[in-house]
């Protein structure tokens, strides 16, 4: 069947990875900056750790994550997660070892929670840009670059992978991600109410947690909810931000997108630095 939004013919590998009456939790959470995002490098699948400020940032993500229902409450369920997926990339890989390490505290969950690495989450690749700086970019591949931002189907980076090309490793990878939960809990309906704000429970079903990037979240999320991947650029994820994903009776409900809240210390820390320096300095 040929579907014009994408420009191309559907398959039964277009078939939605969720798995009939599914009811689990996904968490996505970005990984932290790296030092290719201080040096302003395009980053790919190029491999860059965890600058010392993102290493931070995953500090105090996994502190959130390891108490979800620490006021203001994620919408995550009672108990620890199944596991925690992340891109073998070592800025995602160096995110997701900080939230099990802070889940793994007293304060936490107080037990390890299984890391798995999955290359169905690696950043999008980005060719011949991978390690390059955004203005030599720009000045060597001006007209492509503008073109990805413009119509990221029709064009991408020289070498690089196209959408089409992420979303067929993108969900298999979703699907084992999501059977594995589904496996670890029981099949739920869509025959109950649907509206929030009624004094819900708190779920009880299995929940996972997903460390990756920027570019594959938003190929994830075009996935889960059935949307083209045309409207690729209608995601934003920041550094170390949190989406909640619930699937209800085998439906995608978003529950949560790109909580920050969490990263709020870190300029708190900025000022007293900048505060430290100025006094020592004797600026005014």
């Amino acid at each position: 069947m040929d579907d014009p939004a994408r420009g191309r013919t559907l398959s039964t590998d277009d078939a939605s990875p969720i798995p009939a009456g599914l009811d689990a939790t996904l968490v996505l959470l970005r990984h932290g900056e790296s030092q290719f995002i201080v040096e302003g490098r395009f980053q790919g699948q190029a491999d860059t750790p965890l600058s010392e400020a993102g290493r931070r940032q995953a500090e105090l993500a996994g502190a959130r994550l390891a108490r979800p229902h620490a006021s203001p409450t994620l919408p995550v369920p009672v108990g620890q997660p199944l596991e925690i997926v992340h891109s073998p990339l070592a800025r995602a890989a160096q995110t997701a070892e900080a939230v099990a390490d802070a889940m793994a505290r007293p304060d936490g969950f107080g037990g390890r929670v299984a890391l798995r690495a999955d290359p169905g989450f690696l950043e999008i690749g980005q060719g011949a840009w991978e390690g390059l700086h955004r203005s030599e970019i720009e000045q060597r591949y001006g007209a492509e670059l503008g073109a990805w931002r413009r119509d990221p189907l029709a064009a991408w980076a020289p070498d690089g992978e196209s959408l089409p090309e992420v979303q067929a490793r993108v969900r298999p990878a979703l699907a084992t991600l999501l059977e594995r939960l589904a496996a670890a809990g029981v099949p739920g309906t869509l025959d109950r109410p649907q509206v929030a704000g009624y004094r819900d429970a708190t779920p009880q079903h299995p929940w996972s947690v997903l460390v990756a990037h920027d570019g594959v979240f938003k190929v994830v999320l075009l996935t889960l909810f059935e949307l083209p991947l045309d409207r690729f650029w209608m995601w934003l994820f920041d550094l170390c931000g949190i989406s909640v994903v619930e699937f209800r009776g085998g439906r995608a409900v978003a529950r949560a997108h790109n909580v920050t809240e969490h990263l709020a210390p870190l300029l708190d820390e900025q000022s007293q630095r900048i505060s430290e320096e100025r006094e020592r300095s004797g600026a005014l």
